[in-house]
């Protein structure tokens, strides 16, 4: 009976193994994708709103008309928050929009727009420029506290929505920068926009939102799919971005950088910020090594960590946590949390 050498069923072998691994990467590669990268249907609705009237922003013509702001790559990591970069009149920008998890289920082809508008539903019509700042106001004190600079903060939302500049504020225009004030991060890079090291936000479309691209948006160069991380040791993960980080001075540059950010956000004009996750895949640093936040998600206001952990029931400390790193101790006695921060622990 012939028999195939030894040598040559290892061969096959390791040849089966390789096109199975290879097909299985492919396969988990596009399943993700298909999950996670859904910016065709964010345009969609945005577009459908915007031609109906019921949004404005400074993008909206560009976006849905002339064709000169694009989707391109996708960054998202999760289905309800696309993170596309993208490009607006040739310049490279990053591109952000929230789709509600109930557009996950199975619906008619209309019905994706239908559940959008409850987002788009405040101010009604007939609500006055004043009732519209005592609303804004309103809304910041319970997001950021009582803080004497909130009104400046208030002009300069109401600023933002008067996209044509007339000094008016449309009903569409309302809506949309109403909307964008419940994304955490549309609140942050307003409040923020003096920090040189937040990215700028440049423009939006409804509760879509530009912002300008950080050139490198992770600490570190080399980030894994998730579904390659289990094949891939942590340790040869971590080597390998050792060897593709920035030389140790620039390194520097950038971990003072963030030092700078922290305990600026921590005394900020319209109150106290948390850095509640200090994870690499948020923070960045532009050509000249200066650090740049990537994703303001990361960031906390005092008022959202406190309301957060005050109460809370727990058994350990570890139970009184916001994000990763925002910490508050646990007393034992009443099985709460308390609402006093331990950490982050800069003196106020």
């Amino acid at each position: 009976m012939c028999r195939l050498p030894a040598i040559k069923v290892k061969y096959l072998f390791l040849a089966w193994l390789g096109i199975f691994v290879g097909s299985w990467a492919i396969y988990m590669h596009y399943s993700s994708y298909s999950e996670l990268c859904r910016g065709h249907v964010c345009q969609m609705i945005i577009c459908d709103h915007y031609r109906r009237g019921i949004i404005s922003g400074s993008s909206c013509q560009d976006l849905c008309e002339e064709g000169t702001l694009m989707l391109q790559h996708c960054l998202s990591s999760s289905p309800t928050h696309q993170v596309y970069s993208g490009v607006w009149k040739g310049k490279e920008v990053i591109i952000k929009c929230r789709i509600e998890e109930a557009l996950r289920g199975d619906g008619g082809p209309d019905s994706a727009p239908r559940r959008q508008l409850a987002l788009f539903d405040k101010p009604s019509r007939g609500t006055s420029m004043d009732e519209f700042r005592e609303m804004l106001l309103s809304f910041l004190r319970s997001c950021l506290g009582e803080q004497p600079s909130l009104g400046s903060l208030v002009a300069r939302i109401i600023a933002l929505a008067d996209v044509n500049q007339d000094g008016k504020v449309s009903l569409a225009e309302a809506k949309s920068v109403w909307a964008l004030l419940q994304v955490n991060e549309f609140l942050l890079l307003v409040s923020l926009h003096e920090k040189e090291h937040t990215a700028k936000l440049l423009g939006f479309c409804g509760d879509l939102y530009v912002t300008e691209r950080v050139s490198h948006g992770s600490l570190y160069r080399l980030e894994l799919p998730g579904y390659l991380r289990p094949l891939v040791p942590s340790a040869v993960h971590a080597q390998l971005n050792q060897w593709l980080a920035p030389a140790w001075p620039r390194r520097a540059r950038i971990t003072i950088g963030l030092l700078e950010f922290v305990e600026e956000i921590f005394h900020g004009s319209y109150g106290s910020f948390f850095l509640c996750d200090s994870s690499p895949r948020h923070i960045g640093y532009n050509g000249k090594y200066d650090c740049k936040m990537a994703d303001l998600e990361s960031v906390a206001t005092e008022m959202a960590v406190r309301g957060y952990l005050k109460g809370r029931r727990c058994e350990h400390n570890s139970d009184c946590t916001y994000g990763r790193d925002c910490t508050a101790t646990c007393d034992k006695l009443v099985k709460q949390c308390n609402g006093d921060v331990v950490q982050p622990n800069l003196a106020k």
